[in-house]
């Protein structure tokens, strides 16, 4: 689906044409869909939607970063439910797919039929600073934080004396990658990308990953990191919607949420996105169900996570 400034979205469904419209958000930015998100939906009752975002998995050009934002996904969304014919669906979105989730259903909230969304994110400055400046996860990961910073360190874009040290500063870390990946060599790029992606890995799940596999980097795999890291740095320093430049998550429960009914789940022991996001939303959303899965964290391939998600989908179709 062409979208503007010479950016195509890929997009596919599955499951019962005539059930009930669900789309798929994946989180990144930049991380694209993969077979094991339609798994999530009941094929006999969902009509599923998935699609790439700008910039990733199939979408083209691959890794842009120009007309990239929020606000363009949010359009691009709307485009996409306009292209197949559906008046209401349900957004199922996680991590950043819930940032997703949410900018759209703030701006189309009538042809939102319900949101599930997973391990909450909305790009706030708290959250952007727990990933990106001291003081945050980096005191629960140190010597994968002292990877991610010496990363960057190596190419004399920070000095240690300047690593961000309180809230409002996580733009630091983020401008360096965000030059290097724009700028620098393609060794540079792809040093850094792989740098961004382990910190990212190194939070999201609670089972240890196989070092045997983390060594063995294909070139899917490269590709995969480059979109991620690139898009999201560049997101996270620039995005005019997110931080303090933008409030996704409303104030009040007088607001788009009022009558979209959702489930929210959340790994307690989630240290990509942690729970405080979560409890904030479920403040201001009168129909949400918060469900906190105790021996989860961040990543949906979690089992116990996996397995909350199928059943609140589940739940869903009787909910909406």
């Amino acid at each position: 689906m062409a979208v503007g400034h010479g950016h195509e979205v890929y997009w596919e469904e599955c499951g019962n044409p005539m059930g009930r419209p669900v789309v798929f958000l994946h989180g990144g930015p930049g991380g694209g869909c993969s077979p094991t998100a339609r798994r999530l939906f009941d094929p006999r009752r969902y009509r599923i939607i998935l699609m790439d975002q700008r910039g990733c998995g199939r979408s083209t050009p691959h890794a842009e970063t120009a007309h990239n934002f929020l606000a363009h996904l949010v359009s691009d969304l709307e485009q996409l439910r306009l292209l197949m014919n559906v008046d209401k669906w349900l957004l199922c979105g996680g991590s950043w797919g819930c940032t997703l989730a949410l900018a759209y259903a703030k701006k189309f909230s009538q042809h939102v039929s319900g949101m599930v969304l997973r391990g909450v994110f909305a790009a706030q400055d708290h959250e952007l600073d727990w990933l990106y400046k001291a003081g945050g996860a980096s005191r629960v990961f140190r010597r994968e934080w002292q990877d991610y910073v010496m990363a960057i360190q190596a190419h004399g874009h920070i000095d240690a004396a300047n690593l961000p040290t309180h809230s409002g500063q996580s733009s630091v870390l983020l401008n360096a990658y965000d030059q290097v990946l724009q700028e620098g060599t393609e060794a540079q790029v792809l040093a850094m990308a792989r740098a961004w992606c382990t910190w990212e890995d190194a939070l999201s799940s609670v089972y240890p990953s196989d070092p045997v596999h983390a060594l063995q980097a294909s070139q899917e795999e490269d590709l995969k990191c480059l979109a991620m890291a690139k898009i999201s740095a560049h997101m996270f320093a620039h995005d005019p919607d997110l931080g303090t430049k933008g409030s996704i998550v409303p104030s009040t429960a007088h607001d788009f949420l009022t009558n979209i009914p959702g489930i929210i789940v959340q790994g307690q022991f989630d240290m990509v996105t942690p729970a405080e996001t979560a409890w904030q939303l479920k403040q201001v959303w009168p129909l949400a169900q918060l469900r906190v899965v105790h021996t989860a964290g961040h990543s949906s391939q979690d089992p116990e996570l996996q397995s909350a998600l199928v059943t609140a989908l589940d739940d869903m179709l009787t909910e909406v």
